[in-house]
């Protein structure tokens, strides 16, 4: 089943590079600088290029998040993935640019709620069974991110027409270290959220709230009482952690990654965690979590589990002993078979996970993670790209019709490998977060900082192939049917659209690149008059986009409902 899974879900990886190649060439191709067969290659080139910019999957973290834990099953998921296939299919054999990103969000959701109801009923909360906040964001982006991309292409259409240069080039200045301050708030934060969870703040946090609860309905509890003050113990000795590392995150652009994690190790402050991590790693390679996926459906193997769970944390003591160098690797293995078994196939692979474990490179690994240095200097470089094109267009060279058309027909191609980066890195990310809920639902993984690196490049290999394969039925709805659009109003809407793309990006919201250039296709298109953009098959679009989430939906629950009379 989780192999079926991987293959529908980098085939739906596929479809969704020749379904949204219109996005990336639309523009190219109707200006005629590329031919359509360059215009796919170009693109597909620079889908995969984006492996190497997005370190941090934000989206992919996102779209894994979508559905909590325990009512993600590999039914569900293969439900989902189906629904998303075939919509995805449908809509591209009709020419109709709708979301590949909404189709799967739809269709995960959609078969999570009829698992859901099938085993508790209807009476359960929609909040239970779904992430509400991820849901509610990707929702309201349908109509945000072309407006963003709208309001973008404008500002660049109206800056690029201006005639005064030196003004030009002020205002170029200024959006440009506004942008920077913005994305390095972005990075900040990131590092601070990553900060938390690796110092496990916010489990402790929630530990802490539940066994307070659990006091509060029952004041006599003595058990309660215990969880209470080892909860307590450990939020404090987590705080503490934070508010020394804190704001040693916030000075990362100085410090850098290595010279932190060596702080934090060299001080003592990853001693706590690093005996917790390690007992969690060990476990895991003993099968912990391909039980604890079995135990969602099977009574014996719950049991089992919950005897599991309890005894693998007293691998904490042997060891913490082994990380002292008080007792040896094979002393440490015996104790460790004593506490609770090893299964003798995993006992190799738990030896060298022992011996390889490193808790300041892990550290130093998950900074790094949140570190957006690419993005920036990217956006940095484009800048002064635009400010050296101009001046050596209007300034240097004598400027003529024939001149700045060449010249935008060359930024052209920058423009539309910039918003290539953008969608590889978006939407190849949303299925590195599908993959990777099923190798978490499958026990393969714990959570998803833990995906294979075989994952990220599978899934852009997989869109930069279908990229190349073209999407010729939506290439025409966009590049011409929307309004009519030269070079310089190409390179305005596709530098609109991977802005859009990165910001929302960073922020790991889960964007459709199909509604951000139609966005940004508009916004040039009203730039010259609002009657240049043909209304009526914008409409048309506008319900296609909002039909998708639902019918994705449903066609998943129904496909969901379907696949469990085989079961």
């Amino acid at each position: 089943m989780l192999l079926v899974i991987i293959v529908l879900a980098l085939l739906f990886d596929y479809i969704n590079g020749f379904h949204d190649a219109a996005n990336s060439i639309a523009t190219v191709v109707s200006t005629k600088v590329l031919t359509p067969f360059q215009a796919v290659l170009w693109a597909a080139i620079f889908n995969f290029a984006a492996y190497w910019i997005f370190q941090d999957h934000a989206v992919a973290n996102t779209i894994s998040k979508t559905v909590n834990k325990e009512f993600i099953t590999l039914n569900v998921i293969l439900a989902g993935l189906i629904a998303a296939i075939f919509w995805n299919l449908l809509t591209w054999w009709y020419g109709i640019p709708s979301s590949s990103s909404h189709t799967l969000i739809g269709g995960f959701a959609g078969a999570a709620i009829a698992h859901a109801i099938q085993d508790n009923g209807f009476s359960i909360s929609w909040d239970k069974i779904v992430e509400s906040q991820t849901i509610i964001k990707t929702v309201m982006f349908i109509f945000l991110a072309p407006m963003i991309g709208m309001a973008i292409s404008i500002f660049i259409t109206i800056i690029t027409i201006m005639r005064n240069i030196w003004l030009r080039i002020v205002l170029i200045a200024l959006t440009t270290a506004l942008t920077v301050w913005m994305f390095d708030r972005f990075e900040e934060s990131k590092m601070d959220e990553g900060l938390v969870k690796f110092i496990k703040l916010d489990k402790y946090k929630a530990d802490y709230e539940k066994a307070e609860a659990t006091l509060s309905a029952e004041p006599t509890n003595e058990k309660a009482k215990e969880e209470l003050a080892t909860a307590e113990k450990k939020l404090s000795k987590a705080k503490d952690v934070y508010n020394i590392l804190a704001p040693k995150m916030k000075d990362f652009d100085h410090l850098g990654a290595d010279s932190i994690a060596s702080f934090a190790y060299g001080n003592g402050l990853l001693s706590e965690i690093e005996v917790s991590k390690l007992k969690d790693e060990v476990r895991n390679a003993n099968d912990f979590l391909v039980l604890e996926a079995l135990s969602t459906d099977n009574a014996e193997k719950k049991k089992e589990y919950d005897i599991a769970k309890t005894e693998t944390e007293k691998y904490k003591e042997p060891l913490k002993q082994y990380l002292k160098k008080e007792i040896t690797i094979d002393s440490t293995i015996i104790n460790i078979n004593t506490i609770y078994p090893i299964d003798p196939k995993n006992s190799s692979k738990i030896k060298s996970k022992i011996e390889k474990f490193n808790i300041q490179k892990s550290f130093k690994k998950d900074i790094e993670k949140s570190e957006n240095g690419n993005v920036v200097w990217g956006i940095i470089f484009t800048s002064i790209l635009f400010v050296l094109v101009y001046l050596y267009v209007e300034k240097i060279k004598t400027p003529t019709a024939y001149s700045i058309a060449s010249m935008f027909k060359k930024l052209q191609l920058f423009s539309s490998a910039a918003f290539s980066i953008g969608h590889g890195g978006n939407d190849a990310q949303k299925v590195m977060g599908i993959i990777g809920a099923a190798l978490i639902a499958n026990g393969s993984i714990q959570d998803f900082g833990q995906l294979p690196n075989w994952v990220p490049i599978a899934c852009y290999l997989a869109i930069g192939l279908g990229t190349m394969s073209g999407g010729w039925k939506i290439v025409k709805t966009m590049g011409t049917k929307i309004t009519k659009v030269t070079p310089l109003e190409g390179v305005a809407a596709e530098t609109a659209g991977a802005f859009t793309l990165f910001f929302t990006g960073q922020m790991g919201i889960p964007v459709s690149t199909t509604h951000t250039i139609t966005g940004s296709i508009i916004g040039v298109g009203a730039t010259k008059r609002l009657s240049a953009v043909r209304w009526g098959v914008t409409s048309s679009l506008l319900v296609a986009w909002i039909l998708t989430i639902p019918v994705s939906g449903l066609l998943a629950a129904l496909i969901y409902w379907i696949t469990t009379l085989f079961n």
